[in-house]
């Protein structure tokens, strides 16, 4: 981009945002649609990122456009715990026929992840009347005091302690990495028996609001839970008294091939927070939980002046929509087919793959030194992504090593689209191989 309308950009940029507002992937966007985007030089890409797992359906999908046109024509904002508007009452009645949680479920909405995830905490402890809550390695929750509490990751934290108090960490039950010699069902009763040593040395089970999980982690490498370790964990915090949440912030809305990831365990959650997806872009999450559960929480400790805003819901409840009509929880198995099954035809000439993994178009590939898969390729992952870009095919990294990639295209995204990005990755990886 020597000389470009772009470098001019990321110059002014330079000057007037702050440091901590980290730059993931070096490109530029005047206007989107679709699985593609425009840069301010005019160069088109594919983007396989979708703004980190927010486009499900798309960019700028018309729909959408239309309800937030027409939204704004009658009303933008007059905060619902003054005066309540029909969008949040319809929104919230649309999500708990999607996801419901039991036989009675009721919703909050939210601005963002981490906000669900704020609030989903809260609800659990005023539901227990206990504090602690136990995590998980390689998480990610979002960047706010508890949700960096909550969060794995050091480099996200870095100097920004003290954290919230009462968060415990467990090991992500990551059967990739440490379930070598062990079937899935006999690595998940090894865990589940890991958690249950960690309850009797580092925190008293008794002071437990709250387990939060993600079923398959995002910024961590799409990690997948095993099945029979969800179950079992779902039994743990019955026996126990403890709240079950599922963070499902980047798993949500068509992702997996499914509304919810939670649909692939048959395990219903106490809570589970969602966001990302769920707007198409604009700024909305939510709180969805058993009605038990949410109705625990006092008048007045849940809300905030823009939550639900009434754009917001109108670019939800028409996304949704769209996901209806066009039956994108059967695309999401369709993209994510594409991807793998090209992801396996590249590890037969690529050594340094290590890991292909997925769950519907939540797919993940991992790049290791050797076979045994236990060191991480962090340069080869960097080379293969920045010539991916130079190719015009917008990727993101994922883990604490960054030596995964990861696709969260868009499921509106074309078979034409899909091809022409996996030609890119295979002519990437041939270049980087003959280098080798």
């Amino acid at each position: 981009m020597k000389n470009s309308n772009s470098n001019s950009l990321f110059a002014r940029r330079e000057k007037v945002v702050s440091n901590g507002v980290g730059i993931f992937v070096h490109t530029t966007v005047k206007s989107a649609h679709g699985a593609i985007i425009k840069d301010l030089d005019d160069n088109e890409y594919i983007d396989l990122g979708g703004g980190i797992g927010v486009l499900n359906a798309g960019h700028c999908p018309d729909e959408v456009v239309a309800a937030i046109k027409d939204q704004a024509d009658k009303l933008i904002h007059s905060c619902f715990h003054v005066s309540t508007y029909e969008g949040y009452v319809e929104l919230c009645e649309k999500l708990v026929e999607i996801l419901p949680h039991g036989k009675n479920t009721k919703a909050m909405l939210t601005n963002s992840g981490v906000e669900s995830v704020e609030n989903a905490v809260k609800i659990a402890r005023q539901a227990t009347k206990k504090e602690a809550v136990i995590c998980f390695s390689d998480a990610f929750h979002g960047r706010t005091l508890m949700g960096m509490s909550l969060t794995s990751k050091v480099e996200y934290k870095k100097n920004c302690g003290p954290f919230a108090p009462e968060v415990y960490r467990l090991d992500y039950p990551n059967f990739y990495k440490k379930g070598k010699g062990l079937t899935e069902s006999e690595f998940s009763k090894k865990e589940i028996k890991r958690l249950e040593e960690f309850i009797r040395s580092y925190v008293d089970i008794d002071e437990v609001a709250a387990i939060i999980i993600e079923l398959v982690q995002g910024e961590g490498g799409f990690n997948i839970a095993p099945k029979e370790y969800i179950e079992r964990l779902r039994d743990f915090c019955d026996e126990h008294k403890v709240m079950l949440i599922f963070d499902e912030v980047q798993t949500g809305f068509c992702r997996t091939g499914k509304w919810g990831a939670y649909e692939h365990y048959g395990v219903i959650p106490d809570l589970s927070t969602w966001a990302k997806s769920m707007g198409s872009g604009m700024p909305i999450g939510c709180v969805i939980g058993k009605t038990e559960v949410m109705d625990a929480a006092v008048p007045g400790t849940l809300g905030g002046t823009y939550l639900g805003n009434p754009i917001c819901c109108a670019a939800s409840l028409a996304t949704i929509k769209l996901m209806e009509d066009k039956n994108l929880n059967k695309r999401a198995e369709v993209v994510g087919k594409m991807f793998t099954d090209k992801f396996k035809e590249f590890a037969e000439f690529v050594p340094f793959i290590g890991d292909i993994r997925g769950l519907g178009a939540m797919v993940a590939v991992e790049f290791v030194m050797d076979s045994d898969g236990k060191e991480h390729n962090t340069e080869f992952c960097e080379v293969f992504v920045q010539k991916c870009l130079d190719k015009k095919v917008i990727l993101l990294k994922a883990g604490k090593y960054k030596n995964i990639i990861r696709i969260l295209s868009p499921l509106v995204i074309s078979d034409s689209e899909i091809n022409t990005s996996l030609q890119v990755m295979e002519e990437s990886l041939k270049e980087i191989m003959k280098d080798n």
